[in-house]
């Protein structure tokens, strides 16, 4: 993989300008702001999760599908979240680091929409578990 550039400072100021858009944001905003009440925290929190993310720091230990299943969001929640997140690291970061902060982003928003269906009972937790299958013996 290709060294993208991103580091710690780099982290910090993609966190602080993207959570500036989302709590602004009339779709994403409102399920920010009901749930987090410290701004200061949840910013290092944040900080920590993307250095552990992209650096694999190690900086960052919590439960993020804990924290985000029982939080009124839907499918549009998560596109509005990729598109900010997108946009404000294509305005704050070289074009490598922005393409890798966006792939992570895409990688984390589908594992916890998934994970947020199957906590709500809405897909499977083993899809193919009642599924037959046929099993080809090459002797």
């Amino acid at each position: 993989m290709q060294d993208s550039g991103i580091d710690e400072a780099m982290i910090e100021r993609q966190v602080h300008a993207f959570y500036g858009a989302a709590r602004r944001d009339p779709l994403i905003g409102p399920v920010f702001e009901a749930k987090v009440h410290d701004w200061d925290r949840h910013l290092g929190r944040m900080c920590a999760f993307w250095s552990s993310v992209a650096l694999m720091s190690g900086r960052y230990s919590g439960t993020p599908m804990q924290a985000h299943a029982p939080l009124p969001i839907e499918a549009a929640h998560f596109g509005r979240w990729m598109e900010l997140w997108a946009e404000t690291a294509r305005e704050h970061c070289p074009p490598d680091a922005a393409d890798r902060f966006v792939l992570l982003a895409g990688r984390i928003a589908r594992s916890l929409e998934h994970g947020i269906a199957v906590h709500r009972g809405e897909l499977p937790l083993f899809p193919h578990a009642n599924q037959e299958t046929t099993h080809v013996r090459a002797d």
